[in-house]
């Protein structure tokens, strides 16, 4: 097409027979009576200003997606930090360190309280930024709009408003919703790609009224104006009702008139649009959801384990207040020094209820260290080093977009690794929109050598699997007899020249004009014709490669014309009533140009399933062509068009197990009588006004569709995004289960299905559908009815089933999908699809997406996560557990509505079984460990109070508990929880089925989580009374001194020190330089901080000046205590982790063993035995897909052994 202002010819809507062809001029519709709600939009066009104010003060077209903004942060960050419990604790806290009773000083309870929340919520703000400056993105796009004075000036996306007319320009998105007006076609023709949308990649047909169709230009601009009155916002993609007033006339508005935002304009020069929905209120906007607020599964139950700790909490408290009580009125009055009561009435013998109470809140105090106010703060700094490390993964960068992985909030990485449910959009995120023509079938002859992925990797388990088994057949022949050759298993070969896009078709036969020298000349020409004339595409023509490209509805189409014109036949131009193809002479090579007349175009629709063309060729013959499934085709056969009828179904079954999509081809002689007499009929069907239409038309169209004859069949691969079998089979490994769910037809999905091997050949196929017809005529009540049915049969069929291999995949349509998501059906619908293999839902819109996002995650109670790519994905995206968008595409919405965001689907695997993996143990480990070593450390204070008569007061200098989370135990911790690795990457990839560790919850437990406070438990008694024992009534020093209380505080600490550092080394799988050094900094930075606290003044170092130089260090007691405590506290978990190891290992703990003692290397065989053990069983995926064909092929080499075995037996009789 030339550059600039496209004036075409061609009315490009009389090549479309049912979906746009205008009715009669004398028949104009009628304009729509509409009133009462949902009717109100009242749209002044070409005067955006009367739309600022009231009645007519619509919204804005900014769009924000942030989760927060400059009004809402400060209260929403505070509600999102004050839902976790644990602050709520420390707040209360914080308030009580305010009164006489806490033990504590007031600022070492606020500070670290109000560090924590502000770094918690700074990290908050700087991810809601980002969020912020995506949006600034799509806000600051920009596009023509009319200033006035038909003028049109560049203005951003964010500064249009309603009724602004704006020029949209070829390859450009939607602004808004817009009424089409005209465009660079004659007849106000334009084709829209949708894929943001729906996820269709075919090219949509919009045209606007005929009384705008003069409005062509700039200037027409000048004094336009009209009124538009319509629906209200809402979010079905698929309706339109309202009335457009202009020249004081009416005109009813449908569909076909509106562009909706983030659609794309293609193909076509230039549109122009009035605003009618902006920014929130646009179809697309309304289908999207409020950022939610997530909450890893883990967090959720971490605030459980706080109740705990705090019930725990709570019972010392009141045992203490309790004592204390008791003490009080019973010993305190014989305490004279006490002098009791005091003058605050803490203590006071007359009032020991009163007494008990203040000393329960000192106790809930006091013992607040059970609680981690560190743990927060540290996980959320553990989280920012994770996803840091996620968005700098070079395994994860796409070079071709130049696009990082980006981990957008950084609070659900260790939700990466729970994940039981994919729920998967597929354009753009499953496939990337592009067909191959890899083999047909012509005459009932096999062509192309090439063979497809499945295929390849069939022939390759094969040989592994005969090559390694002795004592059963081989490739050249089989046990005690004759040789048995295995049937052959086409290898592929490379491709010589330039790739082809869309035509990987390998055989000289058909090549170079060699098909003229086959058995069936005159029916391959047929064959080669039907590929170049049946179609709706619109070629273009390249300068630069000499050839032509095109514009087709599907990507099938294209397919076809590229192999017609590598085969000779290149479709060059269209007319209104001509086909135009280049075709190769035999004998001179020469290309000649030939014209077929179109006379009828019988297009394609789900229901169909197939499509026509009626032309006439050069030498006047009339010709019907056909494609399309296999099964209507053959139903439609003549008795006289079946000669390659078995060969063929031979052949496409073959393709069907290779993974490939099929179309039947046929055609039919009419006599011109026949066609004349059959197109009267025709042109009343395309003429007619009302409902019956679309009937009538498709009951002619099947009185000539009948009686065809056969020519043969194409094999088409589709193209899949890069890795997408090899990733949705790791995942299925994995034990994953992917759902799929697309705005595309049923019969496009079902072939993706096949494509990325969630379906494949004798799997059984549930489809879950409503009639048309049952929809317009019975109650709601009936279909609702029908659907149970059908999904009770279902759930029958899969519960008598007896085969181990059967597998059932569920297939459902949008608009049973709107019944099966209703209340009384969504349980039986979820049941049903649980026990499917795989499932696939089609012409879903957005809300179902959300709504079917939303019965995984809650009915089944498992971590749900969604993938997809544009804008009719953000309300799945959101409400998944887990939302990924795919950037690197067109469309930006899903990555600023996402959690995560990945330039291809692909990246998916590692982001799960690699990162999420590692992310879920070490956060589970880690929160694990900081439990077990506050409540070895906090019950220590408990003990000593206990054992000080329930004083309340701490055997620990106040700078000690300070620097114990912050300081001395932190830094490890922090280790464990960004460097971990059980395994390497590598094996994680290998050993797909050890991300069900994480689905399964094994490490973060309640029985794990209560065997670490168990232990934790455990070392504060072996701390506290080891030390008691050795310290108390005996002199540990030479001078004969014995321990005072700084002493004791201060030696039991540092045990405390080296037995929670010790047990984070015994528990780290995988140690760099980073763990020892912070490991033996943390223990070396107490020592020194001992020498310069003791170094201070008295005044301000009190009890424990020169305590470690003077009174720990020359005493050997201390050093032994220290060293019998140490591995005291550690034997227990140290004799854990051996005899689990030995006796009950998990799968980590055999592939740690194997790699330390290199045992894959040594003995590969057991290495690969380990690895196929390694993945859960699964009826999906690219090897559940070979592993059927393998059955496949080992049942027919049996069949050839049965057939040899006994003409074996009779040679050697006769011998």
């Amino acid at each position: 097409m030339a550059h600039g202002r496209i004036r075409a010819k061609i009315k490009r809507s009389s090549l479309y027979t049912f979906g746009c062809i205008r009715p009669p001029v004398d028949s104009p519709d009628e304009p729509h009576q509409f009133r009462g709600p949902g009717f109100s939009r009242h749209v002044c066009c070409n005067q955006p200003n009367l739309h600022q104010k009231k009645p007519l003060k619509y919204c804005k077209n900014y769009i924000s997606t942030t989760k927060y903004n400059a009004i809402t942060f400060l209260p929403k960050a505070l509600f999102e930090q004050f839902r976790r419990v644990a602050n709520v604790y420390f707040l209360f806290a914080a308030f009580l360190s305010l009164t006489p009773v806490s033990p504590f000083s007031a600022y070492s309870m606020i500070a670290p309280l109000t560090f924590v929340i502000g770094l918690s919520m700074a990290k908050e703000a700087v991810e809601n930024w980002h969020r912020f400056m995506q949006d600034m993105k799509v806000n600051m796009r920009k596009v023509r709009v009319h200033n006035g004075e038909g003028v049109f000036s560049l203005k951003p996306w964010m500064n249009i408003r309603v009724g602004d007319v704006v020029k949209v320009e070829k390859d450009q998105f939607f602004p808004a919703d817009l009424l089409l007006l005209s465009s660079s076609y004659e007849d106000g023709i334009c084709y829209v790609e949708t894929m943001n949308l729906d996820g269709e990649t075919n090219l949509k047909v919009k045209r606007s009224l005929e009384s705008t169709l003069s409005l062509d230009d700039d200037s027409a601009f000048k004094d336009f104006s009209g009124t538009i009155k319509c629906e209200d916002p809402n979010p079905s993609l698929y309706t339109f009702v309202g009335n457009f007033e202009y020249q004081r006339q009416v005109y009813p508005l449908d569909p076909s008139q509106i562009l909706l935002r983030d659609s794309k304009l293609r193909n076509t020069g230039h549109v122009y649009g009035v605003v009618i929905f902006s920014g929130h209120d646009s179809k697309v906007m309304q289908n999207a959801t409020k950022s939610p607020s997530k909450r890893s599964t883990i967090e959720r139950k971490m605030d459980k384990i706080i109740y705990v700790l705090f019930t725990l909490l709570v019972l010392i408290s009141l045992i203490s207040s309790t004592g204390f009580a008791i003490k009080t009125k019973t010993q305190m009055p014989s305490w004279w020094y006490l002098r009791a009561p005091d003058d605050e009435g803490l203590y006071d013998p007359t009032n020991a209820a009163l007494s008990g109470f203040y000393h329960l809140i000192t106790a809930l105090i006091l013992y607040g260290y059970l609680i981690p106010i560190s743990l927060y703060v540290s996980i959320e700094l553990v989280k920012v080093l994770q996803a840091l490390f996620i968005n700098q993964d070079l395994n994860m960068y796409d070079e071709e977009t130049g696009t990082p992985a980006q981990a957008r909030t950084s609070n659900l990485n260790e939700e990466l690794g729970m994940v039981d449910t994919i729920l998967s959009d597929k354009t753009g995120t499953l496939t990337c929109n592009q067909m191959d023509f890899l083999k047909c079938s012509i005459a009932g002859i096999l062509y192309g050598v090439r063979s497809s992925e499945v295929e390849l990797a069939a022939a390759n388990q094969m040989a592994m699997d005969f090559e390694g088994q002795d004592g059963h057949f081989t490739r050249s022949g089989g046990q005690n007899g004759p040789e048995i050759e295995l049937e052959a298993v086409p290898v592929s070969k490379e491709s010589f020249g330039v790739p082809i896009k869309g035509f990987s078709f390998e055989d000289n036969r058909l090549m170079n004009g060699n098909w003229a020298r086959e058995a069936n000349p005159d029916v391959m020409l047929l064959f080669f014709r039907i590929l170049a004339l049946c179609h709706t595409a619109i070629p273009e023509y390249n300068e630069e490669t000499d050839s032509y490209s095109y514009e087709a509805e599907s990507p099938d189409e294209g397919a076809f014309l590229v192999a017609a014109r590598e085969f000779g036949f290149e479709f060059c131009r269209r007319t209104q009533s001509s086909i135009f193809v280049r075709e190769r002479n035999q004998s001179s090579q020469e290309y000649v140009e030939r014209e077929f007349k179109l006379l009828n175009l019988l297009d394609f629709t789900s229901k169909r399933k197939r499509m026509s063309v009626i032309i006439q060729d050069e030498t006047g013959e009339i010709l019907l062509l056909c494609k399309g499934a296999d099964s209507i085709i053959f139903d439609r056969l003549s008795k006289n068009g079946r000669m390659f009828e078995e060969a063929t179904t031979k052949h496409l079954n073959d393709y069907g197990e290779a993974g490939l999509r099929t179309l039947a081809l046929g055609y039919k002689k009419l006599e011109e009588s026949e066609y004349i007499s059959w197109n009267e009929e025709f042109m009343k069907a395309k003429t007619s006004i009302g409902g019956e239409r679309d009937a009538m038309l498709e009951r002619v169209s099947d009185m000539m569709e009948r009686d065809l004859i056969l020519v043969g069949a194409t094999a088409v691969e589709d193209k899949l995004q890069p890795g997408v079998p090899q990733c949705i089979d790791k995942l299925a490994q994995a034990g994953l289960k992917i759902w799929v769910l697309t705005g595309d037809k049923m019969e496009t999905a079902i072939n993706i299905g096949f494509a990325c091997s969630l379906l494949r050949q004798g799997m059984k196929q549930i489809c879950i559908s409503t009639n048309v017809d049952m929809l317009n005529q019975d109650s709601k009540k009936a279909v609702k009815e029908n659907i149970k049915l059908q999904l009770t049969n279902a759930m029958q069929m899969i519960k008598v089933e007896r085969d181990p291999h059967a597998a059932f995949a569920l297939i459902i349509d949008g608009k049973t999908l709107t019944y099966a998501l209703e209340e009384d059906l969504k349980h039986e619908f979820l049941k049903l699809a649980v026990g499917c293999a795989s499932v696939i839902c089609c012409r879903v819109s957005p809300k179902q997406k959300a709504l079917v996002s939303r019965l995984v995650k809650e009915g089944s109670g498992k971590t749900t996560l969604a993938i997809g790519d544009g804008a009719n994905d953000v309300g799945m995206i959101q409400e998944a557990d887990i939302g990924i968008g795919i950037s690197g595409v067109e469309g930006m919405q899903a990555v600023m509505a996402s959690d995560f965001a990945i330039a291809q689907f692909r990246f998916l695997e590692r982001l799960l079984v690699v990162h999420g993996h590692w992310c879920y143990k070490r956060i589970a480990q880690m929160i694990c460990y900081f439990f077990y070593k506050n409540i070895a450390f906090g019950l220590t204070l408990f003990y000593f109070e206990a054992f000080t008569g329930f004083s309340g007061q701490s055997v620990y200098d106040d700078w000690y508990m300070l620097l114990f989370n912050v300081v001395l135990t932190s830094l490890p911790v922090i280790a464990l929880g960004v460097f971990e690795q059980d395994v390497s990457s590598e094996i994680c990839l290998q050993f797909p089925a050890l991300y069900q560790q994480g689905p399964k919850n094994l490490f973060f437990d309640w029985y794990r989580i209560f065997g670490w406070m168990g232990n934790g438990l455990y070392c504060s008694l072996i701390v506290f009374f080891l030390n008691i024992i050795i310290f108390y009534d005996q002199a540990f020093r030479s001078g004969g001194q014995t321990a005072d209380m700084t002493v004791l505080g201060t030696a039991m600490f540092t045990c405390v020190i080296y037995a929670v550092n010790c047990q984070i080394a015994l528990t780290m799988s995988h140690f760099t330089w980073i763990q020892h050094f912070l490991i033996t900094f943390s223990i070396f930075a107490w020592y020194v901080f001992l020498i310069l606290y003791g170094m201070l003044p008295p005044e301000l170092s009190g009890n424990a000046y020169k305590i470690f130089l003077e009174a720990l260090a020359p005493a050997p007691l201390f050093w032994l205590t220290t060293l019998l405590v140490t591995v005291a506290c550690n034997l227990p978990y140290l004799a854990h982790i051996a005899f689990q190891r030995s006796f009950n290992p998990m799968d980590h703990h055999v592939i740690q063993e194997i790699k330390y003692y290199k045992k894959d290397v040594e003995d590969r065989h057991m290495w690969t035995r380990e690895r196929s053990k390694a993945r859960q069983e699964t009826k999906i995926g690219f090897t559940a897909r070979v592993d059927a064909k393998i059955r496949h092929l080992k049942q027919m080499l049996q069949k050839k052994s049965s057939v040899l075995s006994p003409r074996v037996a009779l040679a050697a009789a006769r011998t």
